[in-house]
């Protein structure tokens, strides 16, 4: 049975913070949004635009939008966003929970 030993972690905010900004997490982020973006395109009508919008605070992140007034209705319908986001195993959550 091994033993067990005292182990010492400090966490380096400084570090984490580069890792979040790094260019290769832009670009996991960036093709993460435009796989979801494109599971979105493929669930509404032609001519409907999906946008992904990139953005940087304390790490990269990016948006996907759909802006057309009837988007509420497809999310709230069919999932549209919610099925979007799982088929890359993501999530989507209430703003603000």
């Amino acid at each position: 049975m091994a033993s067990r030993t005292d182990v010492t972690f400090e966490l380096d905010s400084e570090g984490i913070r580069e890792v979040l900004k790094s260019p290769e997490v832009k670009a996991m982020v960036d093709e993460a949004a435009a796989a979801v973006a494109q599971h979105i395109q493929s669930e509404v009508r032609a001519g409907v635009t999906v946008e992904v919008r990139p953005y940087t605070t304390d790490r990269e992140a990016a948006t996907v939008v759909v802006p057309d007034i009837r988007a509420m209705a497809w999310q709230a319908r069919d999932g549209i966003v919610t099925r979007a986001a799982a088929s890359i195993g993501a999530e989507v959550k209430e703003r603000g929970r």
